[in-house]
């Protein structure tokens, strides 16, 4: 039975060698020796995720790279999070992010990337996936009673649904209450003051950083 401190390392390990059975077993391995699940999250699956998304911020990994690591964290979280149910357990939450590419549009490699690696850092994300309406995301953000809301589009054509999913927190009383952040190919900086976002990032390293501004200040 390998020790909690080698455990821990394996956990991060098989992120940062993309293996997700690696990290599956890891994890297994960590139910049973009862290893907090916080601990193996925080210090293991989420400390190799954070080292991709640098390498990847740096030139140093590709997007493969970014999406296999988070597909191996994944993997570990699904064996460790039943434990922190049924011990209560959470991690130290730094906010709730509700998550989507807006209606029309179906592309979500990006919104993936970003939803990782903010769950690495801290956050409890609620990704809504793709081709989301504006009423989908003020249902949620009211629900969740969530800090940010995330909005990617990467085509040019679907741009105008950020603006209208603000539009409809306005609407819906509830644009005081949240921040906003948007991105995807398609978004510029202009765009996102144009409609009256908090917050842009063109990249999911800079995101993680801008969103911890936000829910800080």
């Amino acid at each position: 039975m390998s020790s909690k401190s080698t455990i821990i390392q394996n956990l991060k390990r098989a992120v940062l060698e993309l293996d997700t059975e690696g990290a599956r077993a890891a994890a297994e391995e960590a139910v049973l020796i009862n290893l907090d699940p916080v601990e193996a999250i925080e210090d293991g699956l989420a400390k190799g995720v954070q080292e991709v998304g640098e390498r990847f911020a740096h030139g140093d990994a590709f997007l493969p790279e970014l999406i296999m690591a988070g597909e191996a964290m994944k993997a570990g979280l699904e064996v460790l999070r039943p434990g922190m149910l049924q011990k209560n357990l959470r991690r130290k939450s730094l906010g709730t992010v509700v998550i989507g590419t807006v209606r029309g549009d179906i592309h979500d490699i990006g919104k993936n990337i970003l939803s990782t690696m903010l769950e690495a850092a801290g956050f409890d994300v609620i990704d809504l996936g793709t081709d989301v309406a504006p009423e989908k995301f003020v249902d949620m953000a009211n629900e969740s009673k969530a800090q940010v809301v995330g909005m990617s589009a990467l085509l040019t054509v679907t741009t105008p649904e950020q603006k209208n999913s603000i539009d409809a927190m306005i609407a819906a009383g509830i644009r005081n209450d949240v921040k906003v952040v948007v991105g995807g190919a398609a978004v510029t900086r202009e765009w996102a003051h144009e409609i009256g976002a908090d917050g842009y990032s063109d990249n999911a390293s800079d995101a993680v950083q801008l969103l911890k501004s936000l829910v800080a200040s």
